[in-house]
């Protein structure tokens, strides 16, 4: 067993090095503090976790030792892992029961902390040399019962905000770069200050890039108040404060090492754009390094790391859409003001300067300078943080909360449309489980519903445009001729059929019947149930001219049931039926029409309708 405090070194989400540290020395139950400690490290030693996912390890310990302490303050000493006497079962699950009072409703901490611990106590199983007490052991083994609570995704940016934003973004570097060309011309036409002028920014500008004196020695020899060109680095309400304050003379340093170098405001620009252009997380941009970037002849490869899924992924970005078989590296070709090559070359471009005074390699890309509150001059990985902050200075008023792992989402959904919806190509970066859970909502989700929702409703379209066959007194003609027979049959009509509907051995009412025995409406071989009520909705039917009389009948039955009906109640049961007859009835000519309606006023010609039809709305 480790003796004292335990650390564990890991990396966080921008892969810098993060140092935990646990004491079991702070809590009573030492021993069982101890015991976890030791398991703690091993296992995120072993996984490789990241910074993150060790501090909740951490974190759990101690509420867990914090409640063992409260509620066994005389037997918390003898607590242990492998010791029945107190029995840590009741504490444990005790303490799972307690968690969901200290989270809003819903957290998802109550349910990863309890699994978090469980995880741990059942690492020593897995050791014969370590003891765990046996029902322990088989209480740990099993699933805690709280609910693991749910989170809100965040919804991607709208396709107007995604384009301000990359605008803006675009408008920030620009800005940026003529502000550090102008810093570093001035400077190179400056001279030491102490041999010329401490109120010329040029010559202030040539020391701070020199490194011929330290930014508190500088500060301490220009005189307020201040020449014009130098006033418009300090705040008015910083400008205007007595003449030895010392505020004045730091915001006055690092306004000149801004015109040198760029500071953590400045990256938010090139992160916005590189999310945008390559859809990687932003977490993989920032950490990019020098090694990571290989520019070819056609635009740059570029290795990023996913930490929190432990991948790395190698990406071509370039002109031309193709595929290297070879390295098995895919080709994405750049978009418009979105080529990854140029925005990398800019972004080595401003912190050139930072990488040669960082002195590690290779050195990161994203490289801030910054001026301590001691007066020291330091150089670090960019934390990008305040984002919301940045977007409020350059002007944008987005709709949503200001997050960049936004635009990454804008980006997935712009591949959710462009692959129809395909999980296995739009999860080209990470796993589909995890595409399902963060991607798979909002528009995305919208979209492939929406995909869903009109192949069912094309295939029901399908059917319901697949009604009845209309024959003129041309058409019907062709029936008795031997060459149309192998036209019929590409319709799917038999011998025996053409026949039965030449001679009217089909007839159903208001249509003939391809097969009664085959409606789409009843069960194969079963005789049609709905006929004569639904034929003008069917495919298996076949209207004849002789069947005019009929249609104009059961026209005028509809009439009669829409005045009955509501409108809804109407539409809802003869709808697609009166719209069918209506276009059955088109195709006729007014002198047809006639014809049928005298056959109807001299009594040859009857509606033939289900009684149980006239029954249900003549009652």
């Amino acid at each position: 067993m480790r003796v004292g405090v335990r650390q564990v070194v890991t990396s966080d989400a921008r892969g810098k090095k993060r140092v935990l540290r646990f004491d079991p020395a702070q809590f009573a139950c030492r021993t069982l503090a101890e015991e976890l400690a030791d398991e703690w490290v091993e296992y995120i030693e072993v996984t490789a976790r990241s910074t993150a996912t060790a501090s909740d390890h951490r974190q759990c310990m101690r509420l867990f030792c914090e409640y063992v302490d409260a509620h066994l303050p005389d037997q918390a000493p003898k607590a242990s892992l492998a010791r029945e006497d107190p029995d840590l079962v009741a504490v444990l699950l005790a303490w799972e029961q307690s968690l969901p009072a200290n989270w809003p409703r819903g957290s998802t901490r109550p349910g990863a902390f309890a699994a978090n611990l469980r995880i741990l106590m059942n690492r020593r199983q897995q050791h014969p040399d370590r003891a765990l007490a046996a029902r322990l052991g088989q209480v740990t083994a099993q699933h805690h019962m709280l609910a693991w609570g749910t989170t809100q995704e965040l919804d991607e940016f709208s396709r107007r905000d995604k384009a301000a934003l990359v605008r803006a973004a675009w408008d920030d570097v620009a800005r940026l770069r003529k502000r550090l060309r102008d810093g570093w011309e001035m400077a190179a036409a400056g001279r030491h200050p102490a041999e010329h002028d401490w109120t010329r920014m040029p010559d202030l500008l040539w020391a701070l890039a020199h490194q011929a004196m330290s930014p508190l020695e500088l500060a301490q020899q220009v005189s307020f108040p201040l020449a014009p060109e130098l006033a418009v680095l300090i705040p008015d309400r910083i400008r205007t404060e007595g003449p030895h304050s010392g505020m004045r003379g730091h915001v006055l340093v690092r306004g000149l090492l801004n015109q040198l170098y760029p500071n953590e405001r400045d990256l938010h620009g090139f992160r916005v754009l590189l999310v945008a252009a390559t859809g990687h997380a932003p977490e993989e941009v920032t950490s990019l390094t020098e090694a990571s970037v290989e520019f070819t002849g056609n635009g740059v490869r570029l290795t990023m790391t996913k930490n929190r899924a432990r991948r790395i992924h190698r990406r071509a970005f370039s002109r031309m859409d193709k595929v290297n078989a070879v390295e098995h590296v895919r080709e994405y070709a750049d978009r418009p003001r979105l080529e990854v090559a140029a925005i990398v070359r800019q972004l080595m471009e401003v912190t050139a300067p930072l990488r040669e005074l960082y002195g590690i390699r290779p050195a990161p890309l994203f490289l801030q300078g910054a001026l301590s509150p001691n007066w020291q001059f330091t150089v670090s990985r960019g934390r990008l943080r305040m984002f919301g902050r940045w977007v409020k200075e350059v002007g944008l008023d987005l709709e949503g909360r200001a997050d960049i792992r936004r635009l990454r989402k804008s980006v997935k959904v712009e591949k959710a449309v462009a692959f129809g919806g395909r999980i296995t190509d739009i999860a080209d970066d990470h796993h589909e489980e995890t595409f399902r859970g963060h991607y798979a909502q909002g528009t995305t989700l919208r979209m492939i519903s929406g995909q869903v929702i009109t192949a069912a409703q094309q295939s029901w379209f399908a059917k319901a445009i697949a009604g009845p066959v209309v024959l003129d007194a041309a058409a019907k003609a062709l029936l008795a001729e031997e060459e149309t027979t192998p036209v019929l049959r590409e319709l799917g009509l038999s011998a025996e059929q053409v026949e039965d509907l030449r001679s009217g051995a089909m007839e159903m009412g208001v249509t003939s019947c391809r097969d009664p025995f085959d409606s789409p409406f009843s069960r194969p071989g079963d005789l049609c149930t709905v006929a004569p009520l639904r034929c003008l909705e069917c495919r298996n039917a076949w209207i004849l001219p002789s069947h005019l009389p009929q249609l104009l009948l059961f026209q005028d039955h509809l009439d009669v049931l829409r005045t009955r009906l509501s409108p809804v109640h109407f539409q809802t049961l003869w709808g697609q039926t009166a719209a069918n007859l209506a276009a059955v009835l088109a195709e006729r000519t007014e002198a047809e029409s006639a014809a049928a309606r005298r056959h109807i006023a001299e009594g040859t010609a009857t509606l033939q309708l289900p009684l149980a039809a006239r029954a249900e709305f003549d009652a």
